[in-house]
């Protein structure tokens, strides 16, 4: 049976990914506004009420707008705003990183698409907490660069617009960014990680580390656990890779990324095994945003998670 989905805010970065990715999908009929209504607040609210899906790609406060304009009790929402990510009452929509997620997305209305760097972040570390093979009260770093397509088209123009010559950009100097509570949250983590990101001269994809200097840590378990256990964890995934102690000698993001929904993970030791640097790499438009959000609608819609993805 085909299913409607109207994407909300469907001009942006990310949903004009999310609309590639649904495209040619007979499963989904997307409800597509004309161009002069797409701000219209009574186009809108019927276009929210009429759907059998809504995938909200918009600011925060409008996000929570559009939630309330839903009159019905039978559409069910995606939202890949910062809004909901830490709200009790929204399924957090990152279906590999703990036992069950699969499934309380499934039987969800409401879905909060995880943030990018926190996909890596909570990637890496909260299964190694879950487990009890790194300690929840310790102070976490994260080093993070990102594609300058994660800032929309705003940093888009800085990045791309005549005359730029940016090459690096630090961000977040006030430790206040957004993504930090969710990091936390969702790790179970007793401090706020101490999150430092930057953007860098490529339109997409992503590296997220932390490191840990395991022979501080107390409790921590080896390189090789910690490797094992993300494996076991991941075990069956078609879209999370655990890569092996061959690991490579250099990571890289290319200028011109082609897109991916897929989301690597590493785990580098040095000679002695003292230190370690857990690395994720991933696609900010993909698994950081717009594929996660597809993955997020066919487990809704009760389809392969895979399905339109490119992993």
């Amino acid at each position: 049976m085909t299913q409607s989905v109207f994407i909300d805010g469907a001009v942006g970065t990310t949903g004009l990914e999310i609309a590639d990715r649904l495209s040619g999908r007979s499963e989904f009929a997307q409800i597509i506004l004309p161009e002069d209504k797409r701000k219209d607040a009574v186009a809108r609210r019927e276009a929210l009420n009429d759907a059998d899906f809504v995938i909200l790609c918009l600011p925060d406060d409008a996000a929570k707008e559009a939630v309330a304009m839903i009159a019905n009790d039978r559409t069910r929402v995606i939202d890949a705003s910062t809004a909901h990510r830490v709200d009790p009452n929204w399924a957090y929509g990152f279906a590999e990183f703990k036992k069950g997620q699969h499934e309380r997305i499934a039987a969800a209305r409401f879905v909060s698409n995880p943030g990018c760097y926190p996909t890596g972040f909570l990637g890496l570390v909260a299964p190694l907490v879950a487990a009890g093979l790194i300690p929840a009260d310790w102070p976490y770093t994260v080093n993070a660069m990102s594609g300058y397509s994660g800032g929309g088209k705003a940093l888009i123009e800085r990045f791309e617009g005549e005359g730029s010559d940016i090459g690096f950009r630090a961000y977040g100097l006030d430790l206040n960014h957004k993504h930090v509570p969710e990091m936390q949250q969702h790790a179970r983590l007793a401090h706020a990680p101490i999150f430092a990101p930057a953007v860098v001269q490529a339109f997409r994809g992503m590296l997220v580390e932390v490191p840990l200097p395991l022979a501080a840590m107390p409790g921590a378990a080896n390189a090789d656990a910690l490797r094992a256990a993300l494996e076991g964890h991941y075990a069956g995934s078609a879209v999370v890779k655990v890569h092996s102690s061959a690991a490579p000698s250099e990571l890289l993001i290319h200028k011109a990324e082609a897109p991916s929904d897929r989301l690597d993970l590493f785990v580098f030791a040095s000679a002695k095994g003292d230190q370690v640097r857990l690395v994720a790499m991933l696609d900010n438009l993909g698994k950081g945003a717009s594929g996660a959000a597809v993955q997020n609608l066919n487990i809704m819609a009760g389809l392969d998670e895979v399905s339109g993805l490119r992993v």
